[in-house]
């Protein structure tokens, strides 16, 4: 009998930056799954699920969470893309920045002498970037944190050599999917679903509380015509764009005011 061999499995890395680990612990929470996982790929490096992980390995697939807030976070991400094939960007801080880049709108070298007074100016501390930011991606899974079933869909996807499928309707249709009533237009609150990509099935409106824009902006999202919708609704602009900012670094202009 002739013995057979299969191909190799994909080396994967799921590594964490600066960050609440949420993305990560998405992962290990695919209990399911992940015996499954364990048979379709190799995964050689998680340092929130094992000490014992071969860091410095090179990698089919690197999945990145958190943002870049230090240097230290900017040499493990170059050194990640070095040896890395495909790198997806794992959750909205490593997508956009998330809460963490709102430093941007402040006088940062204020805001860390008020949080750790004298002592702050020694600390390996630099203005927050999304993954993005600073090294080329492949794919980005966004969420705060991600979805469980888009998580596995993603790998699914990238395992038979193809592109996860990306999202470019915004949760606001995903409302109207679910027949749920505009908060906006029957509370006068401010709901970012119209301008936040999709994915999450609308799963905070349909419990009757808005959309905070957890996932970042969708493909097509327009400001200004969200900004105008906001106003007919006599929302104050400056609430409504500090709320549009909350997880992406993407500042409106102050000067782009709604017809």
């Amino acid at each position: 009998m002739t013995a057979t061999h299969s191909a190799p499995k994909p080396i994967v890395g799921i590594v964490g930056l600066t960050g609440c680990a949420g993305d990560q612990l998405v992962v290990l929470n695919c209990e399911r799954e992940l015996l499954d996982l364990a048979q379709l790929v190799d995964l050689r490096e998680f340092p929130m699920a094992s000490s014992n992980g071969a860091e410095g390995v090179a990698l089919d697939i690197a999945f990145v969470e958190g943002a870049v807030v230090s240097q230290r976070d900017e040499d493990v991400l170059h050194g990640v893309r070095e040896r890395a094939r495909t790198l997806v960007a794992l959750g909205t801080c490593a997508a956009w920045g998330g809460v963490a880049a709102l430093d941007r709108l402040f006088d940062r070298d204020q805001l860390v002498r008020d949080v750790y007074g004298d002592a702050g100016a020694a600390f390996d501390t630099r203005p927050a970037r999304s993954v993005r930011d600073v090294v080329a991606v492949e794919y980005v899974i966004p969420g705060c944190p991600i979805e469980r079933d888009e998580l596995l869909q993603a790998i699914a996807h990238l395992l038979q050599g193809n592109p996860p499928l990306p999202r470019d309707v915004p949760v606001c249709a995903e409302c109207r999917m679910r027949e749920s009533n505009c908060l906006l237009m029957e509370r006068g609150v401010i709901c970012c679903g119209p301008v936040t990509v999709g994915g999450c099935n609308a799963r905070c409106p349909a419990v009757g509380t808005p959309c905070i824009g957890c996932r970042g902006p969708s493909p097509d999202a327009n400001l200004p015509a969200a900004l105008a919708a906001f106003a007919e609704q006599g929302i104050i602009q400056d609430e409504a764009r500090r709320r549009l900012e909350l997880f992406a670094a993407i500042p409106i202009s102050r000067t782009e005011e709604p017809a």
